[in-house]
């Protein structure tokens, strides 16, 4: 079968539109109200040792996917369960994703029309990329992350005057202790979420890419939440912990005299690419470790069923947005600590001490 390859520089665009995924849509830190922005640099921070990790793994075992990793490190029994357990975590993590974005567009764009029908559309869009493969997938983000960016940047400078300064102050008003929980919520959502990437990148050319593709994916995404953190806090204020979508809402109130309104159009489109991003590289890692389970000469065969089932899921899974934002902030970075850090780790301590006592991997 061919072997899929990808270039360093399409592995960071396809790695920081991940990160961006749905933290863009539900924001990140609000918890921490003011002090959100302190938060997101408090969770990149934390998972900085982590990510040493993730690039570790993949370096000692090039060409290696996340599920042949894991069989390495478990055998192939129980090696078998850990599979099964990531094929769960990648499928629901994309299941969730897919109905943040249905939600948002429910509830801000398109009420009157079935969520189903967007989160079919989205669906068909990821089924379709995931069959194309994961080099398409890259190629595809490295034209669509300059767009991104320009927009970000663009909406940015002309969120400037509606800033109110006084909003982010006083600084830790809520003391650090609040903002070291709402930083371990940013640390699960968005960055340890990063550890499926080990499903992709085991198409990387160079042994050293992980390092690199790593460190400058999370610290583009990372620096983009800041950033947007802090404009959602100068122009939402205290509202900021009560609103469902700040992003979206920071930017509606954005208005340059009477040329140019409703902004907010461009914000959606950044949303939507992000989102299919996220939930392609989700259905594609779930129907690679299908694959490997099953041994199927292609993973191709079944991405049309997982992804309609992944659609399904995703519209039975929360009744409604009030519980969808319960779980992402309250139960999520419980839920994902085992997948994110404990197997990880694990993983990664039983991977060293093969490969220095020179067992066969």
């Amino acid at each position: 079968m061919y072997k899929e390859k990808i270039t360093d520089k399409e592995g960071i665009c396809l790695l920081t539109l991940f990160v961006m995924g749905s933290s863009l849509i539900l924001g990140v830190g609000g918890s921490a109200k003011n002090d959100a922005w302190i938060a997101a640099i408090v969770g990149i921070i934390m998972f900085l040792p982590l990510m040493l990790i993730y690039s570790r793994i993949q370096a000692l075992l090039p060409g290696r996917c996340l599920f042949e990793i894991i069989n390495i490190a478990f055998g192939k029994i129980f090696g078998k369960i850990v599979a099964v357990l990531y094929i769960w975590y990648t499928f629901h993590l994309g299941a969730l994703v897919m109905r943040n974005f249905g939600e948002f567009v429910d509830t801000v764009a398109l009420p009157e029309t079935l969520m189903v029908v967007t989160l079919l559309f989205l669906g068909v869009v990821c089924i379709y990329a995931v069959r194309m493969g994961i080099e398409v997938m890259a190629r595809i983000s490295t034209y669509f992350i300059p767009i991104v960016m320009f927009i970000i940047f663009v909406v940015y400078i002309l969120s400037i005057p509606q800033y109110n300064f006084s909003n982010i102050k006083p600084i830790l008003s809520e003391g650090f202790t609040t903002v070291l929980n709402a930083g371990f919520s940013v640390f699960s959502f968005p960055f340890a979420e990063t550890f499926v990437f080990l499903g992709v990148f085991y198409t990387l050319k160079s042994k050293k890419s992980p390092y690199k593709v790593y460190f400058t994916g999370i610290m583009m995404a990372g620096i983009v939440i800041i950033f947007l953190t802090i404009r959602n806090i100068g122009i939402l204020g205290s509202m900021l912990e009560y609103v469902n979508f700040p992003s979206h809402v920071a930017v509606s109130r954005v208005s340059v005299t009477e040329f140019l309104q409703r902004i907010e159009v461009s914000v959606a489109f950044v949303f939507v690419v992000c989102a299919f991003t996220k939930v392609s590289v989700c259905l594609y890692i779930a129907c690679r470790g299908i694959g490997k389970l099953f041994n199927l000469n292609d993973y191709g065969s079944i991405v049309i069923q997982v992804g309609l089932l992944m659609t399904y899921f995703s519209f039975t899974v929360y009744d409604n947005i009030m519980e969808m934002m319960y779980f992402a902030y309250k139960v999520y970075n419980y839920y994902a600590f085992p997948f994110q850090v404990v197997i990880p780790v694990i993983m990664w301590l039983i991977i060293e001490v093969k490969v220095k006592k020179g067992i066969k991997v």
